[in-house]
């Protein structure tokens, strides 16, 4: 399989060209276009359960979309995100990432998904009670609003609500106010991520939230 990430880092969009027998499992409503020989099966996100608690706890699609190659000749798929912003691959070798809400965009096959408790503090935030995990050795592709910056946490790390794209499984999270409750009032700050454990974490440079205020104050 090849891949390309065009138009960063403003509205990247993945082109992959699939080869013969090669599949893809993208999130609903991902796919820009695609070679009209690809077959495309729509499958419960995970299975039926998982998928229906991605849904309604975790604000995850339902479905996902196989696409799959049965020609003998390479045929190209194209797959974007909602909002603007970057795409990010990273590669699995038998380790696991999570998402948050939206984050998820694309796997190749040898890589699985399921469920990881993200807690009552997460629920909270408006940000599900269970995240999405995808573990394996293979390649994941995921997109944020805005640029993406990874950086690893060793210790203790504090994140602005919103802005958390994906973490490794090691990094546990806890919600505070920002600065107390009179500093969470009248810094604008409001509620972070307070991430403590080892591991990498990707972020957004832009927040939804932080737009959806924006947009509500001008209306």
């Amino acid at each position: 399989m090849k891949y390309e990430i065009r138009y960063k880092p403003a509205f990247a969009t993945l082109f992959v060209t699939l080869n013969s027998g090669e599949r893809l499992t993208a999130e609903a409503g991902a796919m820009l276009s695609m070679a009209a020989a690809l077959s495309m099966e729509t499958q419960f996100s995970g299975g039926l359960i998982p998928g229906l608690l991605k849904k309604f706890f975790g604000g995850e699609s339902l479905f996902v979309n196989e696409f799959r190659n049965r020609t003998q000749q390479p045929l190209e798929l194209v797959l974007s995100q909602s909002l603007p912003g970057d795409l990010m691959v990273v590669e699995l070798k038998g380790n696991s990432l999570c998402f948050q809400p939206g984050a998820y965009l694309a796997h190749t096959a040898g890589v699985q998904m399921s469920l990881q408790w993200a807690g009552f503090s997460s629920w909270l935030a408006g940000e599900g009670l269970f995240k999405l995990k995808v573990n394996g050795r293979g390649l994941v592709f995921f997109g944020g609003y805005g640029g993406i910056s990874q950086r690893r946490v060793n210790q203790s790390f504090v994140v602005d609500s919103g802005h958390l794209l994906a973490y490794e499984p090691g990094i546990k999270m806890n919600l505070r106010l920002a600065g107390g409750l009179l500093g969470a009032v009248t810094s604008g700050e409001g509620v972070v991520n307070h991430l403590t454990g080892q591991g990498k974490i990707y972020m957004q440079s832009r927040s939804l939230s932080g737009l959806v205020r924006f947009l509500r104050s001008k209306v």
